[in-house]
């Protein structure tokens, strides 16, 4: 039996997801197609022809069989943070999934949402302390902690879906975000080698379906892998890094700066209006670039540069390598520009 030691797991872990995501995407956008399970377009939406919307199926599959395969390899990781996050982000992409064929309320995913949250936050997944500049941290009681975990969760995974209107871009954002988070979960003291693992892993899973996302995109993650990723990344930020009582509690809020910022003012303005925050627009960040003239692949480029230099603050405050932090975002670059030539070739 082949034993593995945590940093040889992430890097295999990564390359497992990105092999198996890319040779399973092409027999779910088959089977959508055949099913007639495809996003259709609209006044709001902006491609053309109908599209397989069950990418998050591939991204789910990769990055549970990788995982897998490396308990297979002797490599297991204990622990109840480890079963609440693997839960509650499968659970998420269980309700994407049925919302992608069937359709559902927003009101009623919202309220499953908080469901799945709430079970999460029972399994250790909790923000209990927040940093004080001016003495001790405080303790949050179990309530505001509740509050807190859940609006942080469930807030996390909708700003993902808000964003994913653009081919390409939730992807580079999940992937970016996910390498930053992966690396600061490594660079904590204590090291937390669990947030780090299933990070990568949910890097090599979405650099695989961008091989299918980028314009022309073949096939959108969907509600499934929108919730999913979004999930891993609210609660691998929690375990990673939020559960610090110093300063760098706030970090994930610089690593995921896009969706956040896109997220606040969307819901803002439609609040403003006197209508539910959860009703579609056309008044998204990608939106306005979009009306400006940019290119959906220039859209991509300019939001995905700013999650880069935010993901760089954030590796700054933690004091994390910055030189290690450019070597592993160069890296994704470069797969992510081998993913969009690929694409190309697809056409």
């Amino acid at each position: 039996m082949i034993s593995l030691k945590l940093s040889d797991a992430h890097v295999l872990g990564m390359i497992m997801a990105y092999l198996l995501g890319f040779f399973i995407m092409p027999y779910v956008i088959w089977f959508a197609k055949k099913n007639n399970l495809v996003d259709k377009p609209n006044a709001r939406k902006i491609h053309h022809g109908p599209i397989a919307r069950l990418g998050g199926i591939a991204i789910w599959s990769s990055a549970m069989l990788s995982f897998l395969l490396l308990v297979i390899l002797s490599y297991y990781p204990y622990g109840k943070l480890l079963s609440g996050i693997l839960l509650g982000s499968s659970l998420m992409f269980l309700l994407g999934l049925i919302d992608d064929i069937y359709g559902l309320g927003a009101k009623f995913k919202l309220m499953i949402q908080i469901a799945i949250a709430s079970i999460v936050f029972l399994l250790g997944v909790s923000v209990d302390t927040v940093y004080n500049p001016f003495g001790n941290p405080i303790q949050l009681g179990v309530v505001l902690s509740y509050i807190v975990t859940v609006l942080w969760i469930v807030g996390i995974s909708n700003a993902l879906n808000f964003i994913d209107g653009v081919d390409g871009l939730a992807g580079s954002i999940v992937t970016i975000s996910s390498v930053t988070l992966g690396l600061i979960a490594v660079a904590m003291t204590p090291t937390n080698a669990i947030s780090a693992l299933i990070a990568f892993i949910l890097a090599g899973s979405m650099l695989a379906f961008l091989t299918y996302n980028f314009h022309p995109a073949k096939i959108f993650m969907g509600d499934s892998g929108a919730l999913f990723a979004g999930f891993l990344l609210a609660s691998l930020s929690i375990t990673g890094v939020m559960k610090s009582a110093a300063l760098t509690m706030f970090v994930p809020f610089f690593i995921l700066s896009v969706p956040i910022i896109d997220i606040t003012f969307s819901s803002l303005r439609r609040i403003a209006k006197g209508v539910s925050p959860f009703t579609p627009d056309a008044e998204h960040l990608h939106h306005k670039l979009l009306h400006r003239g940019f290119s959906q692949n220039q859209t991509v480029l300019i939001l995905s540069s700013i999650a880069v230099i935010s993901g760089a603050i954030a590796s700054f405050i933690v004091g994390a390598s910055l030189k290690f932090f450019m070597y592993a975002i160069l890296i994704s670059v470069i797969m992510l520009l081998l993913s969009f030539f690929a694409s190309k070739n697809k056409e």
